[in-house]
């Protein structure tokens, strides 16, 4: 290293301390001050020229100086980065817009006579960063020349512009013009300094926080090493920033072991910090300070796109319903007399998290060979294998679980138990006037499942409870079905929609607190429809059935329900009661006592959406206008044709007289599914059974796919219009449900799942975050994905589908209306997020 320019120090090195201690010090102080107007650091000294002795007493004295003034330096050649020196620095820049007067605070201004000693530092900076530097100062250099080679600083509060984060970053090199502007812009800034000051103080901890928000926003790039040394000083060092937007600064601050310069961010700059959404590592991340920006970030928010998915650490483990898991909801619950704990209680925040999946799970069998067999690991519960395995339920053969197609009521199999009824009432006419079904307490849903056979679809439901998985077991087949109880609440259907209600020995005490729960089976069957009760009271003469049989036909009776047959089956020893529903007012004019009673005019049979269970019955229509007036049109012409209560004054949801908007509605979805789904979007449809349309309609994509050997959960938002009794009228099924929570399945219950024009309506009113977490519930591995929305919602689906590692097979955008085919993959994350509300 050159030594001559520090000749003039060596000489007065010899003769006197405390001279070089003065001279050195004042020429630290002008330094400082042209160092702090610049926002760049200069080194002070260069130690290694001093003896060790001189140099401790020289550095202990300057030291000394500068604390008495609070000039707020720090040597540079000892590598120590004080955290507070930081904080007051940046807080300078923040408060002032780049004006650096904290350091000239109890500072005079220096002497004509110093000024000699001044010139003398650029030259033993410029020295610094010449060839002769050693290799570990020359590569903090280069690492900031990519920063900052391009880059300019704001220095000042916009009357003096200060170059010098270019200049050094070249080299170190200054003129003795720039020092002559820092010099007088010190007069000027000096005013101000006291009240600067204290807006710096007040700052601290913003500018703390900013420091650690940038350390999280580039710790993915930074070395294991110097983020540990990192966390040892509070200060995070920055790598590089390659980003290509145009005049934006990069901050980088050096960890503690480092001999180069430490650069902190202009005002600017600190904003750019704050507006910083994403964190990396084990870094958290500031949270973007608006409410209502918080609500619509993810409480994790990681490495990529801003999404940190993790598992659900629950009781439940794969296979967690969060609105039937709510452990905490439960065991506050005052009385569970009406099964209130096998009730929806949903989470106050809807869960984020993801499911897990079972050890060894696989695709499931497709259907129909799923419905009698399916993989062992993918539902690996054994207890009703041992409970029902003798009435032929489910079985244990090898890795499979088969179901020889058995129930409790039918153990020689479904179909024969279908033909049965059928023989017993030939009105039933499966599959062309029967069409639609509701399948109470339905076990693992055989019966449900062969009645596919027959053209007909059963809405199968039980509750989640000791019979474990029976309703998972009945979706993993291919077979419809929804974990809900007969208990306090109304079913999510609405009023009139099915056509046959079934119950074979599903366990309800149909008779007692007046009917209650028979009741709701009365508000939900069509005027005329069909109640088949296969069940002991039926057939059995023990003094507890026989009990059971008189008060069940006391209360039928009072409903009006007329018992049509009652017949045995000799092959499984059972019997069946069936009762239809009147199709007038006439019987309940006439009744002696209004009991059960008539609800009132102004209760709404079809409000179904957490309404509590009311002992009374509405009156059937009778006007030819009205819905349930009339019986719908046979299966299946009962799709296309639109409803004959549909009017043409009334205005249908895409605008157009409502016959019409039914009409076009399905028009379109033939052509949509025609043209596009079943071909254009390489969906193996062979494997698709199980189909949910997150905002139905009318059900024209499900009428669309009639075709097809697939079923179509039609789900109607409870937000929009209350379009599911069209569904039902032609011969389809759905449910009412608010997406803002979980759906009450099991996780992996759907092959194929669309969402047409929902996601950008839920934004509106709860965390999109959460209902792709619960779409990714209720997806099965390898399952698809198609959304139709607006294109910004669109573009932010499909990030959060790459962040999950989905598969894009396909986007596609025009007239600001975008497609997305999204394939679900078998990657989970290896992080956990507990749900203390789901934890036993």
């Amino acid at each position: 290293m050159a030594m001559g320019k520090y000749s003039r120090v060596d000489g007065r090195r010899s003769s006197n301390y405390c001279s070089i201690a003065i001279v050195v010090f004042v020429g630290v102080c002008l330094v400082g001050v042209w160092i702090m107007m610049s926002s760049s650091i200069v080194p002070i000294q260069n130690s290694e020229l001093l003896s060790d002795d001189s140099q401790n007493e020289v550095l202990n004295e300057v030291q000394k100086k500068i604390d008495d003034n609070d000039s707020r330096q720090f040597e540079d050649s000892s590598g120590n980065f004080p955290l507070d020196a930081a904080k007051r620095e940046t807080d300078i820049d923040n408060s002032q817009g780049g004006s650096n007067t904290d350091a000239q605070d109890n500072q005079t201004l220096p002497d004509k006579g110093s000024e000699d000693n001044v010139e003398e530092n650029p030259e033993a900076t410029t020295e610094e960063n010449s060839e002769d530097k050693t290799e570990p100062e020359e590569e903090p250099k280069k690492h900031k020349e990519k920063n900052y080679g391009d880059g300019e600083q704001n220095a000042g509060d916009g009357e003096s512009n200060s170059e010098t984060g270019e200049t050094k970053m070249e080299g170190g090199e200054t003129d003795e013009a720039e020092q002559a502007v820092s010099e007088e812009s010190t007069d000027e800034s000096k005013s101000d300094s006291n009240e600067d000051e204290k807006k710096s103080e007040a700052n601290e901890n913003t500018v703390d926080t900013q420091l650690e928000n940038k350390a999280e926003s580039q710790s993915g790039e930074t070395e294991e090493e110097k983020v540990e040394q990192n966390q040892e000083e509070n200060v995070g060092q920055n790598q590089e920033d390659n980003s290509e937007s145009a005049g934006e600064e990069h901050i980088e601050i050096q960890a503690k072991d480092q001999s180069s310069n430490e650069v902190f961010p202009a005002g600017s700059q600190s904003e750019i910090l704050n507006e910083s959404t994403t964190g990396n590592g084990d870094w958290s991340t500031q949270m973007v300070e608006s409410k209502n920006e918080k609500e619509s970030l993810q409480s994790t928010i990681t490495k990529q796109n801003g999404y940190g998915w993790k598992l659900c650490n629950v009781t439940a483990g794969p296979d967690y319903i969060p609105c039937l898991d709510n452990v905490q909801a439960i065991r506050r619950l005052p009385s569970t007399k009406h099964y209130e704990h096998r009730e929806r209680h949903c989470p106050d925040e809807a869960p984020t998290c993801l499911v897990s999946l079972p050890e060894g799970y696989k695709r499931p069998v497709p259907w129909p060979t799923g419905r009698e067999k399916i993989w062992f690991n993918n539902v690996p519960h054994t207890k009703l294998a041992v409970v029902k395995g003798h009435q032929n339920w489910v079985k244990v053969t090898g890795e499979y679980l088969t179901f020889p197609g058995g129930g409790t009521q039918f153990p020689h199999g479904a179909l024969h138990y279908i033909d049965y009824i059928q023989k017993s009432l030939p009105d039933i006419a499966w599959g062309k006037r029967s069409r639609v079904i509701l399948d109470v307490g339905c076990g693992v849903a055989s019966f449900g499942g062969y009645l596919f056979d027959r053209d007909v679809l059963a809405m199968s439901f039980a509750p989640k409870d000791e019979h474990e998985a029976q309703v998972q077991f009945a979706l993993e087949r291919g077979i419809p079905a929804i974990t809900a109880v007969m208990g306090s609440m109304r079913l999510p259907f609405p009023s009139g929609v099915f056509d046959i209600v079934h119950c074979a020995r599903c366990r309800v005490l149909w008779h007692i607190e007046g009917g209650k729960l028979l009741l709701e089976l009365n508000r939900v069957l069509r005027p005329g429809g069909y109640f088949v009760w296969s069940a002991t009271p039926v057939y059995r003469k023990v003094p507890e059935d026989v009990g059971i049989w008189k008060a069940m036909s006391e209360l039928t009776k009072k409903m009006c329900w007329d018992l049509v047959s009652t017949s045995k089956d000799s092959l499984n020893g059972i019997g069946a009661a069936i009762y239809r529903k009147p199709t007038s007012n006439e019987c309940y004019e006439k009744r002696p006592q209004n009991e059960p009673p008539l609800c009132k005019k102004s209760d709404n049979p079809d409000a179904a959406w957490n309404i509590p269970l009311k002992a009374c019955m509405h009156r059937v229509p009778v006007v030819p206008s009205e819905r349930g007036s009339q019986w719908p049109e046979q299966w299946p012409r009962r799709v296309e044709k639109s409803p004959y209560w549909l009017k043409n004054s009334q205005v249908g949801v895409y605008g157009k007289a409502a016959p019409e908007d039914y009409t076009s509605d399905y028009k379109h979805w033939k052509a949509v599914v025609s043209s596009s789904y079943l071909k254009g979007m390489g969906i193996k449809w062979s494997s698709v059974r199980n189909v949910m349309d997150m905002k139905a309609t009318y059900g024209g994509f499900a009428a669309a796919l009639k075709d097809l050997k697939v079923w179509v959960m039609n789900v109607v938002p409870i937000n929009s219009p209350d379009t599911l009794p069209i569904i039902y009228e032609r011969g389809l099924f759905g449910i009412y449900h608010d997406w803002c929570e979980s759906f009450s399945t099991y996780p992996r219950s759907y092959d194929l799942v669309h969402a047409d024009h929902l996601f950008s309506d839920l934004k509106k009113r709860c965390q999109l975050t959460a209902v792709i977490a619960e779409v990714d519930r209720i997806l099965r591995p390898e399952g698809m994905l198609i959304v139709r929305d607006n294109v910004q919602i669109v573009s932010e689906v499909e990030n959060m589908a790459k962040s999950l590692q989905w598969e894009v097979r396909l986007t596609y955008s025009e007239n600001k209306e975008g497609l997305l085919c999204l394939k679900k993959t078998f990657w989970r994350p290896t992080e956990t997020h507990t749900i203390k509300s789901a934890i036993s």
